[in-house]
């Protein structure tokens, strides 16, 4: 009789355990639904940014070039460079496409000695 009535109580508490993980599901629902609400609403069409009266801005190709890093007597550490290590850049006086060597791709180990 011990082992029916273990059975029975088992029952019981698999019921509850299944219970309580359908309420926690709920209650997670209707959480979210409280913390969506609170949230702003999407963007209107009107809201979304619009193209310039001139249409889409251009691609501009140039090439350029570096400028000069200040000589010093120690190694400059970034926030001791203009612009805090962020090299600054100028136009290059050649607009000129570099191009690579004839017979070498240009990508590492570029055709040099040794390939066919």
């Amino acid at each position: 009789m011990d082992i029916a009535a273990g059975r029975g109580a088992l029952g019981i508490g698999l019921v509850v355990v299944g219970v309580a993980v359908v309420a926690l599901l709920i209650g997670a629902f209707f959480l979210g639904a409280r913390i969506r609400r609170r949230e702003p609403a999407p963007p209107r069409p009107e809201d979304q940014p619009q193209l310039p009266d001139d249409g889409p801005v251009r691609e501009v190709r140039e090439n350029r070039e570096p400028a000069e890093i200040p000589r010093s007597e120690h190694r400059l550490t970034p926030h001791e460079l203009p612009g805090h290590g962020n090299t600054p850049s100028r136009t290059s006086a050649s607009q000129k496409r570099k191009r690579w060597s004839e017979g070498n791709s240009g990508a590492f180990g570029s055709g040099g000695p040794g390939t066919r």
